[in-house]
């Protein structure tokens, strides 16, 4: 009986690691300065913000997917509130994820306005 609890409890263990591994993307270190970058630079920083995206996108559907999979396998054993505060803890990670991209996408784009009325003083 104790092995047959031991190979459940080792399965469930390591069903869970398969989204266990949900790991935080890095925000970009720098962002170009739009008063002084180059067209270059103002390219290569719109690249690390759209990897950034869609690393945290990847970070979010993780979660989700971890979430959902510990539900799936407490089953019956999971009081509603025990579910409601996962479902709760989840959605803050998601949503603190989202305003972190939104924030960097944010500066970005206000970098992007800066460059474009720098460059387009030269232009005119």
């Amino acid at each position: 009986m104790k092995a047959l609890l031991a190979m459940a409890l080792g399965a469930a263990l390591a069903a869970g690691v398969a989204y266990a591994d949900c790991s935080y993307p890095v925000a970009p270190a720098k962002l170009p300065d739009g008063a002084s970058a180059t067209l270059e630079e103002m390219i290569a920083g719109q690249k690390t913000v759209k990897e950034y995206d869609k690393a945290m996108k990847d970070y979010v559907d993780c979660i989700d997917k971890e979430v959902d999979q510990k539900i799936a396998q407490a089953g019956d054993k999971l009081k509603p509130e025990q579910k409601a505060d996962m479902q709760k803890v989840e959605a803050q990670k998601h949503n603190a994820a989202i305003d972190q991209l939104q924030s960097v996408a944010d500066r970005f784009n206000e970098q992007v306005k800066v460059f474009k009325a720098r460059t387009a003083d030269k232009k005119g």
